[in-house]
């Protein structure tokens, strides 16, 4: 489709960056993002708090701080408890209300099934905006929250694993992007996305492909979440994944052994993940310190770098 083009876009559609960026003046830009989804857990407040989180996240992967909120929702108002959808918004609040930002409306329509999002808009620096196509070559990765979020919640749903899943998932999901982006801020980086519904490797893709570099991968590195390895070894694994590989795999050059179960884990797609962060290996360093003395109580790794090479090419190593 033909789009309009404007000099003060600093962020459109091109690089599918995590949220829109206009520059308004010289000392402030503004960042555009909207995200809704399905439940991903039964207790409403929690899904509320998860979905809230994760629209939040587009503004932190752009350096942004978020400002304003409006929320998105579906519901069968006609056949459920209206309990249930107060439930999900004041969990929605709740998490507004961490990351300080105002709910100034929304809208609402009946549907069949619940769906539950946000618009966030956020403000930036016009020259700090961190972009998915910002990594340089040398840069090393960092990932700020554990993977395998998606293959627990398909346990869940199949009803192989408990409350005790339910509860770390949403521990995850719900905590926000906001102390590795202020960490991000405060000691400087090239690029930053966020990894969620195209998994770790369509995310290193689309930062690679923007950037125009290659990026390698310690899969051995990645954090990953407690029995994910395990479920994911016994084919408890989303449709999403097989999706993701399906599109992503032909850029991926794996040095993994034939049928290691991290493969998936590596594509499974992930809801409010963490913070993917390309800078000089010192910031990374600064970073993963500040995370560490702020008590930030996930776990967190440098997992690859970025090297000269093919656009989009991912090298992943054991």
């Amino acid at each position: 489709m033909p789009l309009l083009t404007d000099p003060n876009l600093i962020v459109g559609i091109e690089t599918c960056d995590d949220a829109g960026v206009y520059r308004l003046n010289d000392e402030t830009a503004l960042i555009q993002t909207v995200d809704f989804f399905t439940p991903i857990v039964d207790d409403p407040f929690h899904f509320g708090q998860i979905a809230a989180a994760n629209a939040l996240s587009d503004v932190y992967a752009m350096g942004g701080r978020p400002l304003l909120a409006m929320n998105l929702v579906g519901f069968p108002i006609k056949t459920m408890d209206p309990g249930v959808l107060k439930s999900i918004l004041q969990g929605g609040l709740k998490k507004l209300n961490e990351a300080g930002t105002l709910l100034v409306g929304g809208h609402s329509i009946e549907d069949h099934e619940i769906k539950y999002g946000l618009s966030v808009t956020g403000i930036v620096h016009p020259e700090r905006v961190t972009l998915n196509a910002g990594a340089r070559v040398g840069d090393r990765l960092l990932l700020t929250k554990p993977v395998g979020l998606g293959i627990l919640a398909t346990a869940l749903k199949g009803g192989l694993a408990g409350s005790d899943t339910e509860e770390l998932i949403t521990g995850v999901m719900a905590t926000l992007n906001r102390q590795a982006a202020e960490a991000m801020a405060a000691v400087g980086a090239h690029g930053c996305t966020d990894i969620t519904g195209f998994g770790v490797l369509g995310h290193l893709y689309e930062m690679a492909r923007a950037s125009k570099t290659a990026i390698r991968l310690r899969a051995g590195a990645v954090p990953l979440l407690p029995d994910a390895r395990r479920f994911a070894a016994m084919g408890i694994i989303p449709e999403g994944a097989y999706n993701n590989r399906s599109f992503y795999g032909k850029w991926v050059e794996s040095r993994l052994p034939a049928g290691d179960p991290l493969e998936m884990l590596l594509y499974d797609p992930q809801t409010s993940g963490g913070l993917l962060v390309a800078a000089p290996p010192a910031a990374i360093e600064a970073i993963g310190a500040r995370l560490g003395a702020s008590g930030y109580g996930l776990a967190f790794a440098e997992i690859g770098e970025v090297v000269p090479g093919p656009e989009g090419r991912l090298l992943v190593e054991p």
